[in-house]
């Protein structure tokens, strides 16, 4: 394997920059109001190629980072209930999907209504009335989603396509072997569904009053699946929680990271997440916990979790050694915080953000300190 020493000794300043996509002086060709001398561009070049080392260091360092770290349990969110793998050793050990079927099939109904919506959603201009949150609806965002004419009908082609899905789901409701409960929900939500299907496409027609009068009756069986739906992901979860804890060990456990990848909109309060928290160690859990917003869900969920969860790491570490004597701004290293964004707050008047940082008293290592609230016990 090439060393970190051994990487950053092989590569020259210009390679570097080209091994991360950097073009050296590509922008310090020309300089406003006058020309810009050969040494100059030289010189300019020289700084950046300071980063550009600490670019391939740090890369370098990462690398080796992501082969070394264990234990890690990788989160990937789906329609299942999640897969989770095992990573020890330095090694995956086992990829499974622990939650079961119920999951999936109680929160397959749940989502019917939305499943009408976005169908007639694009349909809606001039049909939303004054809804008793219509203070909560940005009225441009409803413009970019309501985007075709007035009047349009083809909507009813594709609604009665769904209608025929969910007829199908309805007929052989029965055959699904759910918990009476859950059968009764599930079924209340397909009628009520098929009630408003039927008399939109009859009537040509719909509008925000008669939606909402079709999804207020279904939300008490939502929430009835919703029951389901959360017992089974704790149920499944934990179990294979107490089983890998068995398999590693307690002494390993209580050093154990879990990256839980999950698309923007679920990111916060994840339900991957909540279960997973109160399994690991009280005492880390809070930085080595990591929930990853990502734009799409990856296609290698391991390689991305690590990746990041390398770049976290060494950054923890780093911030504590870099700023050793501002402890404040070492958190900002090795957190979500831009440092450089303290300094813009600053000079803003902190109109755009946080209170802006205050300059630490003469002698201070660091010239951004800010106070920063202490956690309530």
């Amino acid at each position: 394997m090439v060393t970190r020493r051994g990487f950053i000794d092989g590569v020259s300043a210009a390679g570097a920059a080209t091994l991360l996509g950097i073009t050296p002086s590509a922008s310090a060709t020309t300089h406003v109001g006058r020309a810009v001398t050969d040494a100059e561009l030289r010189a300019r070049d020289a700084i950046r190629a300071t980063n550009v080392g600490m670019r391939a260091s740090y890369a370098a360092l990462k690398s080796e980072l992501i082969s070394r770290l264990s234990p890690v349990i990788v989160v990937q969110n789906d329609a299942t209930g999640g897969e989770f793998s095992l990573i020890h050793g330095g090694r995956p050990q086992e990829s499974v999907n622990p939650v079961p079927e119920l999951f999936e099939l109680a929160k397959s109904i749940s989502h019917v209504p939305q499943g009408i919506f976005s169908i007639i959603a694009p349909y809606l201009s001039g049909k939303v009335p004054n809804l008793p949150n219509a203070g909560r609806i940005d009225p441009h965002d409803l413009d970019m989603v309501a985007f075709e004419r007035p009047g349009a009908v083809s909507w009813v082609s594709p609604l009665q396509g769904y209608a025929a899905t969910l007829t199908t789901a309805r007929r052989q409701l029965g055959e699904a072997n759910l918990p009476q409960e859950l059968e009764i929900s599930c079924g209340k939500i397909l009628d009520e569904a098929l009630t408003f299907i039927r008399d939109s496409v009859r009537s040509g027609t719909f509008d925000m009053a008669s939606f909402e009068e079709f999804s207020g009756r279904t939300y008490p069986s939502i929430r009835t699946n919703m029951k389901y739906a959360a017992a089974a992901q704790i149920s499944g979860v934990e179990g294979l929680m107490r089983k890998w804890r068995a398999t590693i060990g307690e002494e390993a456990w209580k050093d154990l990271y879990t990256v839980v990848l999950s698309i923007w909109t679920t990111s916060e309060l994840n339900q991957a997440s909540i279960i997973v928290r109160r399994c690991m160690n009280p005492a880390k859990v809070a930085t080595h916990l990591i929930d990853l917003p990502t734009v799409e869900l990856p296609r290698d969920p391991i390689f991305v979790a690590l990746d990041n969860l390398a770049r976290i790491v060494q950054d923890c570490v780093s911030a504590e050694m870099v700023f050793p004597t501002d402890p404040v701004v070492a958190d900002a290293f090795k957190g979500k915080e831009d440092l450089l964004s303290v300094e813009i707050l600053h000079q803003m008047g902190s109109t755009a953000g946080p209170p802006a940082a205050s300059f630490s008293a003469a002698g201070s290592a660091c010239p951004l300190h800010k106070e920063k609230a202490q956690p309530a016990v």
